[in-house]
């Protein structure tokens, strides 16, 4: 059980990495910003589902192993759901208001990417620290 609950967990922590670091730098450095934009707007509800089904299904199988570890990962899935169905509508509206000239919305567009960013370095903070339980 052991085994499977460090897989499930170096799965999910090693697809947040390779996205944030790698897929999403990725295309904003080879397609232009008018391709790139509307690619990544249609990959993040799919990558916060990863998040968040990765992080409950670990958490499943970390209840026989050790309750910390849930409740670590219960807090990165329930991250998961805030920034996938509140912050990300939030999100996409500032940034057509940006697109669409709104000056303000500029600001408004980074300090919620900014909010979003951070919430992914917790979760990343949260699923290393279980990892590391298992060394």
């Amino acid at each position: 059980m052991e085994t499977v609950a460090l897989l499930l967990t170096a799965t999910l922590f090693g697809g947040m990495v390779l996205y944030s670091f790698g897929f999403a730098p990725f295309l904003f450095r080879e397609l232009s910003p008018a391709q790139a934009g509307p690619l990544i707007r249609a990959a993040f509800p799919h990558y916060y589902l990863f998040v968040i089904v990765g992080a409950l299904v670990a958490g499943l199988v970390l209840m026989a192993i050790d309750s910390r570890a849930v409740a670590l990962m219960g807090w990165v899935a329930a991250l998961g759901v805030v920034s996938r169905q509140v912050l990300m509508p939030q999100i996409n509206s500032a940034r057509d208001a940006e697109l669409a000239g709104e000056t303000v919305a500029r600001s408004r567009f980074a300090a919620l990417h900014g909010l979003s960013v951070a919430i992914n370095f917790v979760q990343l903070g949260l699923i290393g620290w279980v990892l590391a339980r298992f060394l």
